[in-house]
């Protein structure tokens, strides 16, 4: 079975309201596939706090009902994705961050993938084109 790091920004478009959101499809695809067990899907642990910090956001801009984002993150939690602990991730993803101009939160799921052996997911199409050719990132829009 394949696994696949899976970011945040893609976990949200299962949870963000916005019908027109961009690579919506894409990603209840990707959803579907952990569903009927095709794949599976591991997060880093600072996975849990992006998802909680965007859908307070949604919730402050009025993008979604208070209601709603306390669903959708029970919904996400009861996924239960194997989370892993990011402390072993660190020096890695410092350097990843450094090496590439990226953010350290984004390079330590890179630097799970590359723990892992396996393939990181995102929704980031510019993170994607930074570093695809160089580490195992792939852009949701090619699934």
């Amino acid at each position: 079975m394949t696994t696949l790091v899976l970011d945040a920004s893609v976990a949200l478009k299962w949870a963000l309201p916005a019908a027109d959101e961009p690579l919506k499809p894409e990603a209840f695809r990707l959803l579907q596939r952990y569903v009927d067990d095709e794949i599976q899907l591991i997060v880093p642990d600072i996975f849990w706090a992006e998802c909680g910090n965007a859908l307070w956001k949604a919730v402050r801009r009025g993008r979604q009902s208070r209601a709603s984002a306390e669903l959708a993150l029970s919904l996400l939690v009861r996924r239960n994705f194997t989370t892993l602990p990011s402390a072993s991730l660190l020096p890695r993803a410092l350097a990843i961050a450094l090496d590439f101009g990226r953010t350290f939160y984004d390079s330590l799921y890179v630097a799970l993938a590359v723990a892992t052996k396996c393939d990181f997911v995102t929704a980031d199409e510019r993170l994607a084109n930074a570093l695809a050719a160089y580490l195992p990132v792939k852009w949701l829009g090619t699934f």
